[in-house]
C-alpha cells in the first residue's frame, strides 16, 4: 500500500467488516491529510477529493489492542487478567522477533521460549494483561493479530492416568442427560464403549447394534469410541478447560460394521450399512437421527461415479424401499500416503473415497485452525497447514469429471500435520490433534484423533444440535441448513475472491465445499439477518412430460429495503432434495440416468413480471436447467450451471437492497431424470420433496427486517408448466 501503510487484519461482527491498518511512524500525517483533502478540496468533477477512500471507511481509529484481536469476540478478557496472548507479528525476520522480545521484557511481559514462522508473520506466545499489552507504543508496532493461546490436547495426554479421571469425572458431573426422545448422533463404524464415564449419559445399551450380532456391539479397536465422544462434545479439550455446565441435547447410537481382523468384502458394504441402520431404526423408530459414517475404502478409481455402496446410501437417504428418507454424513477420506508432503498438490490428485461420491448425503472434508506445537520431540517442526485451511489429510473431488456433484459439501476440524526443520516428513502431533474419548477407558480417558473422520463426527453434532432445536425439520431440510449456514474462512474466501473464471471457482468448491457451518447462523434469525425455511413437495412429472413447478412469494420487508437504496446485501438460496439412484452404467449418455429427477430453483429479476419468470423456467426445464438462459443475471457467485450439480443447489447472490426489494417470487420447477425417462415402471406418479432455504443479510445500519416479516405466511402456488 502506499506509504507503508498495511492493512493487517481484518474481523467481522453482525456483518459489518473492521479492518485494522497499520501506519508505519510519521505516517499518520499522510492519513490525516487524506482525510484534510476530502474535507476541503474537490475534484475536477465536483467530487471530493479521496472520496472513493474516506466514504468507505466507517470508523477512523489508531489501532488500539481491541483492534488486533482476530479471535471470538466473546474471548476478549476484561482489564487485569492474566492470560497468555498468542501474538502475530508484522514480518517473519529475526529482527522483528528480537524486537518484540525487548518490548516485551521491558513492560514486564513472559514471553514463550518457541515460533512458528510463516510467510510475513511470526507467532509467539505472551503472558500478560491487557494494560500491559497496551503499555507500549513499540510493542503495539510489530503486532499484527492477538488471539488467545487455547490450550492443546497434548496437555492432557501428558497427563498421568489417574488426572485425566479427575477431569473426566468433573466434566462427568456438570453434563446433564438428553431426554430419551431427543434427536441422536448414529455412529455407524466399529462399535461404541458405553461405559466410558462421558458417554454414559447420552448412550443406552438399547441403542448399540451389530450388523452380525455375534460380533459384540462393543468397540475392540477404539475408532467408533473417539468418534462418539466428538460426536457428543466437540474437541474435548474446550469443555474439559469449562467450568459451564454442559447441556447435552441429543443422544448417541452405534451400529458395528466393522470387526477387528476381518475386513468385509467391499461389494458387500452397502447391504451391511443397509441392514445396519435397519437394526437402530427398529430400536427407535420415530428418532430423528444424523447417521455418520467415518468409514471409507481407500480406493477413490470411480472417480466421482457412483458405486453400489454410494448408491446404497443414496437409496436409503431417499427411502426408496420404505418411503423413509435419512439424513447421512460421510467422509471425505484420507490422503494416506505423503500426507502433509507436497501439501495441497497432494491433496487435490487424491480423490474423495468410496461412498464419498454418494449425491445424497453430506460428505465432510477436513480443514484446520490448529497450528501450536508443544511437544518437545517437534522441536523445531512448523505446521503443515495455516490457520483456515485444508486439513493436511483431506482428500478432494477435484480430479472428477465436471459434471458429477460438487464434493465435499462442508469441512469441519480435522486437525494439523507438523513438518519437520528439512521439509522431508510430516508427522501427527497430539496438539495439532482433537481430544476424544478412548475406548478403555479404565486404562485412561482421553485419546486424540483427527483427520476427515473426526471432522464428520463434528458435522453429525451440529447436524444434531440443529434437529433438536427444529424437531419437525426434515433429513432433506437439515442437510440444507448445513451447507446454508456454511461460511468459509479467511484463507478460503481470498482464494475464492481471486477466482477469475467458472472453472477456477468449480475446483476451490471440490477442495472445501462452501465452508465450516455456522451453527448460530443456523439455528437463529436477527434483526439484520433472515431465514426463511419451506419444506414442500411436487409431482415433477406426467407420464413423459414435465408437470408441475412451485412459485414461493418471498415476504421481503420491501419498504425497508428500498429505504437502504445502494447498501450492498446478501441474498442466499439453498434447494435440497434427495435422488432415487440408478447406479448401471452401461448405456448412461447424460447424468439423469443415474438421477431419478432434479430440481432446480430461478430467482425473479428485478425487472421481470412473474408470467415471464414462468416462461424463462419453462425454457430453462427444457434445457434441463443448466445452461443460462437470456440475459446474465449479475450477482450470482456460481450461476445456474455450476450449481446445478447433483441434488443440493446452493447460491450466493450480491447486490443493492433496492435490487432485492424486486426480486419478490422463487420459482422451483423439475428437470429431467429417469422416473421421467423410463415411464413404463410408474415411477413418475411419485412426488418429490424438497427442502428451500432463503436468507438475506445487510449490514448494521439500524434498520430491523427480521420483525416486519416474522408473523407473515409465505404462500406458494402450484402451476403445471
Amino acid at each position: 500500500m502506499r506509504a507503508g501503510i498495511e492493512l493487517v487484519a481484518t474481523r467481522t461482527r453482525a456483518d459489518v467488516t473492521h479492518a485494522t491498518v497499520y501506519l508505519p511512524n510519521g505516517q499518520l500525517g499522510y492519513f490525516e491529510e487524506k482525510i484534510a483533502d476530502y474535507l476541503t478540496h474537490s475534484t475536477p468533477k465536483g467530487n471530493p477529493k479521496n472520496k472513493p477512500l474516506i466514504e468507505s471507511i466507517a470508523e477512523i481509529r489508531l489501532a488500539v489492542l481491541e483492534g488486533f484481536w482476530t479471535d471470538d469476540p466473546a474471548l476478549f478478557l476484561p482489564a487485569g487478567e492474566m492470560i497468555w496472548w498468542e501474538v502475530w507479528l508484522r514480518g517473519d525476520d529475526e529482527a522483528t522477533l528480537a524486537r518484540f522480545r525487548e518490548h516485551a521484557q521491558k513492560a514486564g511481559i513472559t514471553a514463550g521460549d518457541k515460533h512458528i514462522r510463516f510467510p510475513d508473520r511470526l507467532v509467539v506466545l505472551a503472558y500478560a494483561t491487557r494494560e500491559q499489552m497496551t503499555g507500549s507504543i513499540e510493542l503495539l508496532d510489530v503486532i499484527a493479530e492477538l488471539r488467545l493461546a487455547k490450550e492443546v490436547p497434548a496437555a492432557f495426554t501428558r497427563m498421568i492416568p489417574a488426572e485425566q479421571n479427575e477431569w473426566a469425572k468433573d466434566l462427568e458431573g456438570r453434563s446433564s442427560e438428553p431426554s430419551p426422545d431427543a434427536p441422536a448422533v448414529c455412529i455407524v463404524d466399529t462399535g461404541v464403549n458405553a461405559g466410558h464415564p462421558l458417554l454414559k449419559p447420552a448412550t443406552s445399551e438399547r441403542d448399540l447394534h451389530a450388523y452380525d450380532p455375534t460380533w459384540g456391539v462393543h468397540d475392540d479397536q477404539g475408532h467408533g469410541t473417539e468418534m462418539a465422544g466428538i460426536a457428543l462434545y466437540g474437541d474435548l479439550t474446550e469443555v474439559l478447560l469449562s467450568s459451564s455446565p454442559v447441556v447435552l441435547a441429543h443422544r448417541i447410537e452405534s451400529v458395528k460394521i466393522v470387526r477387528k481382523g476381518a475386513a468385509n468384502p467391499p461389494e458387500l458394504y452397502g447391504a451391511i450399512t443397509a441392514a445396519g441402520v435397519a437394526r437402530v431404526e427398529v430400536e427407535a423408530p420415530h428418532r430423528n437421527r444424523a447417521i455418520s459414517m467415518a468409514i471409507a475404502t481407500t480406493e477413490f478409481r470411480d472417480r466421482g461415479q457412483p458405486s453400489s455402496w454410494s448408491a446404497e446410501i443414496d437409496n436409503l437417504c431417499a427411502g426408496m424401499e420404505d418411503d423413509f428418507r435419512r439424513l447421512f454424513l460421510v467422509s471425505a477420506g484420507n490422503v494416506h500416503d505423503g500426507a502433509g508432503l507436497n501439501f495441497r498438490a497432494r491433496n487435490e490428485t487424491d480423490g474423495i473415497h468410496d461412498p464419498g461420491q454418494s449425491w445424497n448425503a453430506v460428505t465432510v472434508g477436513a480443514y484446520t485452525e490448529r497450528t501450536r506445537i508443544v511437544e518437545p520431540i517437534f522441536d523445531g517442526w512448523t505446521p503443515v497447514a495455516r490457520p483456515g485451511e485444508l486439513s493436511p489429510s483431506s482428500t478432494t473431488s477435484c480430479i472428477w469429471k465436471p459434471q458429477w456433484p460438487l464434493k465435499p459439501e462442508i469441512v469441519m476440524e480435522g486437525g494439523n500435520m507438523a513438518l519437520s526443520p528439512d521439509g522431508s516428513k510430516a508427522d501427527f502431533a497430539d496438539s495439532l490433534s482433537l481430544l476424544t474419548t478412548y475406548f478403555l477407558p479404565y486404562v485412561r480417558p482421553f485419546v486424540v484423533t483427527g483427520d476427515t473422520s473426526a471432522a464428520t463426527a463434528g458435522a453429525a453434532r451440529v447436524a444434531a444440535t440443529i434437529w433438536a432445536g427444529y424437531p419437525s425439520f426434515w433429513p432433506e431440510t437439515i442437510r440444507a441448513l448445513l451447507v446454508h449456514a456454511a461460511e468459509w474462512t479467511h484463507p478460503m474466501r481470498a482464494e475464492i475472491d481471486a477466482a477469475r473464471t467458472s472453472a477456477e471457482l468449480a475446483h476451490l468448491l471440490r477442495c472445501f465445499g462452501f465452508g465450516v457451518p455456522n451453527l448460530e447462523r443456523a439455528l437463529w434469525s436477527a434483526g439484520n439477518a433472515l431465514t426463511l425455511v419451506v419444506q414442500e413437495e411436487l409431482r415433477p412429472f406426467e407420464r413423459d412430460k414435465s408437470n408441475e413447478m412451485h412459485l414461493h412469494t418471498l415476504p421481503w420487508p420491501a419498504e425497508a429495503l428500498r429505504g437502504l437504496g445502494d447498501v450492498e446485501v446478501e441474498l442466499r438460496v439453498t434447494l435440497s432434495y434427495f435422488i432415487e439412484p440408478n447406479p448401471a452404467r452401461r448405456g448412461w449418455r447424460r447424468r439423469h440416468r443415474y438421477a431419478s429427477h432434479g430440481l432446480r430453483f430461478a430467482v425473479q429479476r428485478p425487472t421481470e413480471t412473474l408470467d415471464d419468470l414462468r416462461k424463462r423456467v419453462n425454457k430453462l426445464a427444457r434445457e434441463e436447467g443448466d445452461e443460462e438462459i437470456g440475459a446474465s443475471d449479475r450477482g450470482w457467485l456460481l450461476g445456474s450451471s455450476l450449481r446445478g450439480k447433483g441434488s443440493l443447489h446452493h447460491d450466493r447472490w450480491v447486490g443493492t437492497a433496492a435490487d432485492l426489494a424486486n426480486r419478490e417470487s422463487i420459482a422451483i420447477f423439475p428437470v429431467v431424470g429417469w422416473w421421467r425417462e423410463r415411464h413404463q415402471l410408474e415411477r413418475w406418479k411419485r412426488a418429490a420433496r424438497y427442502a428451500l432455504v432463503v436468507s438475506i443479510r445487510t449490514p448494521e445500519t439500524g434498520v430491523d427486517i427480521y420483525e416486519p416479516v416474522a408473523n407473515r405466511v409465505k404462500t406458494t402456488i402450484a402451476v403445471p408448466t
